[in-house]
């Protein structure tokens, strides 16, 4: 499973996302939307011209998980 998660460093909604995959097991790859502006451009296209964080590509599907939710989250990363 490949797991990208788009972040800013001051989200606490960020934090405890990555919070979540780490106590899953789960590797991925963190991208800082504020330092990277494609990144921030992918976030905006995939959340309909808003800026939401977190935001996951698992395996090409992209959700934003924002507010954060550990059920939602464990649903689209396949975590039952």
């Amino acid at each position: 499973m490949n797991i990208r998660i788009y972040t800013t460093s001051w989200c606490p909604d960020s934090r405890r996302a990555k919070r979540f995959l780490e106590e899953h097991q789960l590797p991925y790859e963190e991208i800082d939307i504020e330092t990277d502006l494609r990144a921030a451009k992918f976030v905006k296209q995939a959340n309909d011209g808003k800026r939401k964080v977190p935001t996951f590509e698992v395996d090409g599907r992209v959700f934003s998980c924002s507010p954060f939710s550990r059920t939602f989250a464990a649903e689209g990363v396949g975590e039952q």
